[in-house]
């Protein structure tokens, strides 16, 4: 036992003794991987589902970087994902015109164990989890008015209403997998830039959402405007609920509207980053 403590005391003296710092700041684009269906696309002939993640877009990151010695080091990085736009509905039928896509905003951090294979190649994994932010729902509706619509309304055939609104949604904390292989080149003794390919393994259960913003207005058939906020975010239509959480299980019972099913929704991502490293002085053995 003695001896165990020891050894295990001299390694951790030699690793303190060797440490090295050194931050990194980077900047990529992440392409979805593990796509699940999103929603479909539906015209006037077929219908055709939409695939995607929602990890699809650009992301940001700042991590620090310890090295106990040449070769092994612990990685913490923190991260924000600005996604790109991925179709949930879109519909394109002579009385109906929907638009709705929903994208990332994303705040994550990431804990990984780092191996340089040599001076310039370096791969490492380990944990990521998302520290906060939300998929953004944004919709847009063209509903053309029937004729007793029209009527009701006292505005001509052809005369429709128009809502636009966004839906925030947001999610269980999740535990996923980050791994990368890396290249770095060395511009002196403190600088180097980096060029990395990034994996994510990640989703995300959904737990609540919240309409952050709505409005329908009733247009004539030249675009003019007939009725300037018909429904605000302080009078929504019947049958649409401001916030809306997601359980696990209904009763088919049921009569809570502002209760339905969770799902899960994809966030993995291949990436590619480009960076530059700052290397603070090693600790030398005296």
């Amino acid at each position: 036992m003695k001896h165990l403590i020891a050894v295990c005391a001299a390694v951790l003296v030699s690793s303190v003794s060797y440490g090295q710092w050194q931050v990194s700041a980077s900047s990529g684009l992440a392409f979805g991987s593990a796509t699940m269906k999103l929603g479909e696309r539906v015209n006037i002939s077929d219908t055709e589902n939409s695939y995607g993640s929602y990890g699809e877009g650009v992301n940001f990151q700042l991590r620090g970087t310890y090295f106990f010695d040449e070769s092994f080091g612990v990685d913490l990085g923190v991260g924000y994902l600005q996604g790109t736009d991925q179709d949930v509905s879109i519909v394109n039928l002579p009385s109906t015109e929907v638009n709705a896509v929903a994208r990332a905003r994303a705040f994550g951090a990431s804990a990984s164990v780092v191996y340089k294979f040599t001076n310039n190649i370096y791969g490492r994994f380990g944990a990521l989890i998302k520290l906060g932010g939300k998929t953004e729902g944004v919709i847009y509706q063209k509903s053309v008015f029937s004729e007793a619509e029209a009527e009701a309304f006292g505005v001509p055939n052809g005369s429709y209403s128009e809502t636009n609104y966004k839906e925030d949604f947001h999610g269980h904390f999740p535990l996923g997998f980050v791994g990368a292989l890396g290249y770095k080149y060395d511009l002196d003794s403190n600088f180097s830039i980096f060029a990395e390919v990034e994996y994510y393994g990640i989703s995300l259960k959904r737990k609540d959402s919240e309409i952050s913003e709505f409005n329908t207005d009733v247009k004539l058939p030249d675009g003019t405007v007939a009725v300037s906020g018909l429904y605000t975010i302080d009078n929504l239509p019947e049958g649409i609920d401001r916030n809306t959480t997601y359980v696990d299980e209904l009763s088919n019972t049921n009569t809570d509207t502002t209760q339905e099913l969770s799902q899960k929704v994809p966030y993995s991502s291949f990436g590619l980053n480009i960076g530059v490293t700052y290397k603070f002085a090693k600790v030398s053995k005296e």
